[in-house]
């Protein structure tokens, strides 16, 4: 009997396609015309003729290019709200595989991946056992692409058996990316005591972990609050040789923060920019959040130093100007805050979050500064265009210091 007739039983998950964006700007003019000329001959005409586009296509060369992506075609195909058409796409592959007595398991492995991109796990056991009985041994490859249908598609119960299977088999026996594999599927909905399991379970199997492994790790103990385990899996890391990549350090950071260990977040960002790695723009808000937190706006300015020195992105930078602009508003400097807007504006950066421009405006109006609320709102106004929540902001300010004159010259595009 086929192996992956001991599985089916537990297969009942169907098609649920994701979406797609046709790449555009760096890729090639020919792939354009090959691809996206047969994707909308593919989704213009009915179900019955669709594996005699295809073969059409080749015939044309059109699906031999090097620019030509399965992948592409597939999940735009899916996109597209057309879950049939994906179907019978896949299954003419396979058609072709077995009518050109196909004994390349790569290309088997290949297409069960294809069928995992539009979660039609279905189709992808009917790959692997049409691969059986045409005579091409499973093999580890094979039964790992299947293994990321099952938990694409939400089927652990199958993933599991396929496991069973592998681990009493003789020639196919789970590998590393096997247990990488259970690890992933369990660190996005947080199951850290899954993911352990199965960590170990590599490690008994006499598996070495590497950088990756560490950092779906680390990962999931953050997304699960277990910062105490993450610290130990990165002490391990160190201590095993491997150096952190940005995403690790990232991730202690994010807990560093949500523990609130300033110290030991400074210590980390001296890392990062040591490394001359490029931080994101999360990451950076998520540090200035813990500032503005524990009120620190003089450490922020030291910040904003060590990461200009860095040459740190400007969408990096653009959080501690912010930042510090906040801080100060919320402490009724204006001095400050105008010395600071001004020189964020010279730098070609302009607030991002309304938020912000709020909390200045409202240190204006608490100082019945409005001059120089007039002149902050003409500094900002070339590359920042008011929301409708401060415009109301605005509007109930002047009139609550009885100058709803004030309004009538403000120029606001949009509003009226």
């Amino acid at each position: 009997m086929a192996v992956v007739c001991r599985v089916l039983s537990a297969t009942r998950r169907g098609l649920r396609p994701k979406g797609f964006a046709i790449p555009s700007g760096s890729e090639s003019q020919r792939w354009l015309s090959n691809q996206a000329r047969l994707l909308r001959r593919l989704m213009e005409v009915p179900k019955s003729r669709i594996k005699t586009i295809l073969g059409s296509a080749e015939e044309d060369s059109a699906l031999q290019s090097s620019d030509f992506s399965w992948e592409s075609l597939v999940t735009s195909l899916a996109s597209s709200s057309s879950p049939e058409k994906t179907h019978l796409v896949l299954e003419w592959k396979l058609e072709k595989l077995l009518k050109e007595n196909e004994r390349d398991h790569d290309l088997y492995s290949e297409l069960i991946s294809l069928c995992g991109k539009v979660q039609n796990l279905p189709l992808a056991m009917q790959v692997f056992s049409s691969m059986e009985a045409n005579g091409v041994k499973p093999t580890s490859a094979a039964f790992n692409s299947l293994i990321h249908v099952c938990f694409s598609s939400g089927n652990l119960l199958t993933a599991i058996s396929l496991f069973e299977i592998m681990e009493s088999s003789e020639g196919f026996k789970p590998n590393s990316d096997t247990y990488d594999a259970f690890m992933s599927a369990f660190l996005k909905p947080g199951k850290i005591d899954s993911m352990r399991a199965w960590y170990f379970a590599k490690k008994a199997a006499g598996f070495t972990s590497d950088i990756q492994t560490y950092q779906s790790l680390i990962s999931g103990c953050i997304k699960s609050k277990n910062f105490e385990l993450a610290d130990t899996f990165y002490e391990e890391m160190v201590l095993s040789g491997i150096i952190p990549n940005l995403p690790i350090l990232e991730s202690m950071l994010e807990g560093l923060c949500k523990r609130r260990s300033f110290d030991q977040v400074e210590e980390f960002l001296k890392m990062v920019c040591g490394f001359g790695w490029k931080m994101s723009e999360k990451t950076a808000e998520m540090v200035v959040g813990l500032y503005i937190e524990l009120g620190m706006v003089e450490r922020l300015e030291e910040l904003l130093v060590t990461l200009t020195e860095s040459n740190q992105t400007s969408e990096v930078l653009l959080p501690v100007h912010c930042g510090i602009i906040r801080m100060n508003a919320m402490m009724d400097r204006l001095d400050d805050v105008e010395y600071y807007v001004g020189r964020m504006v010279k730098q070609g950066l302009s607030f991002k979050h309304v938020d912000d421009v709020e909390k200045v405006i409202c240190s204006y109006f608490r100082l019945s500064e409005y001059d120089r609320l007039e002149l902050f709102l003409e500094c900002v106004k070339a590359s920042y265009q008011l929301t409708r929540s401060t415009y109301d902001l605005l509007v109930a300010g002047y009139r609550r210091a009885g100058l709803s004159d004030k309004l009538n010259d403000m120029k606001l595009p949009g509003f009226s």
